[in-house]
């Protein structure tokens, strides 16, 4: 009699224990706007660990789940890399003014290369359009929606602005949960599962170089890129901010960024400023170059320069 009153304790004991688990997972479900019926792997991801934080193993297994998720969701075989940062390399930018001609080519490149949303849209570039005066040009009288049957237009000059890299970055600053960071190679990442959406970075951000993912992305299965980088271009869950990482799914394999490549002009160049052979060193060794907002002392690593004769001159 006293071993099946134990036994009937017992059974009430793990009810009640399970019973807790399931109300305890239904709140944090419920709190997180996930469904009640979440697996394993959507409460996996809610709750991963920092980047930084994982060990290889861990790091690989995620890597595995994300290439099955995006494989089956766009049925097309996709990779996703944590490629990390190249010894003895610091990332530097450089694009030429004077060749700029606004056709925005760079900006669609990149939308396809970094799996952006197109809808609502997301742009991580922004491209300005300034008229042309004698002595200065003021970003409060820019353009960014100009809309021409052609460009460039006459009296019109073109300044495309993104993610500056900077050394001194204010964004990672004040980031409550340290959700974005500089990596060794000089480029601010995010882990998008670490972001919570607070938009801290993006009022801290001088160059307005951060996005925020108001809706659900909309990513066309036949226009998926499915060459990925955790921190880079997988496509990004709603609710956090996303930016440019000069395509680091690209550059710590050795190639170019997709917005250097389709430039018909000419104007950018890229390269590791630590190589004085570099095309970003010829730049900065041979012109006289200036960096946007340089008073507020970010130190960005994105540099502007004039290489055919113009009067314009930046503040």
């Amino acid at each position: 009699m006293s071993e099946n009153k134990n036994t009937e304790h017992r059974a009430q004991k793990t009810d009640i224990t399970r019973r807790k688990f399931l109300a305890g997972l239904a709140a944090c479900a419920s709190a997180l706007s996930l469904p009640l019926n979440a697996d394993a792997s959507m409460l996996e991801e809610y709750f991963r660990q920092h980047f930084k934080r994982l060990d290889k193993d861990e790091l690989n297994t995620i890597l595995k789940n994300l290439e099955k998720e995006f494989s089956q969701k766009y049925e097309k075989a996709v990779t996703v890399k944590a490629t990390p940062a190249m010894e003895d390399v610091l990332f530097g930018y450089t694009l030429d003014v004077s060749r700029c001609i606004g056709c925005r080519k760079c900006v669609y490149a990149c939308i396809k290369e970094n799996n952006q949303s197109r809808n609502p849209q997301i742009h991580w570039i922004k491209d300005l359009e300034f008229k042309r005066d004698e002595k200065w040009f003021h970003f409060k009288d820019s353009e960014p929606y100009y809309d021409p049957p052609e460009v460039p237009q006459k009296g019109r000059f073109y300044l495309p602005v993104q993610c500056q890299q900077c050394k001194n970055p204010p964004c990672v600053k004040v980031c409550p949960v340290k959700a974005t960071w500089q990596e060794p190679d000089g480029i601010v990442v995010v882990d998008y599962n670490w972001c919570i959406g607070c938009r801290y970075c993006m009022a801290a951000c001088p160059y307005e170089a951060r996005r925020f993912n108001w809706g659900k992305p909309d990513i066309p299965k036949e226009e998926l890129n499915p060459n990925m980088h955790y921190l880079g271009n997988r496509p990004r869950p709603k609710g956090v901010v996303e930016k440019c990482t000069w395509c680091i799914q690209r550059t710590r394999e050795g190639r170019y960024p997709a917005c250097i490549e389709i430039c018909p002009t000419g104007a950018r160049k890229f390269g590791n400023l630590l190589d004085p052979e570099s095309d970003v060193r010829q730049v900065l060794d041979n012109f006289r170059v200036f960096r946007l907002k340089e008073d507020l002392g970010t130190n960005p690593k994105f540099f502007y320069f004039f290489s055919l004769g113009t009067h314009i001159k930046a503040k």
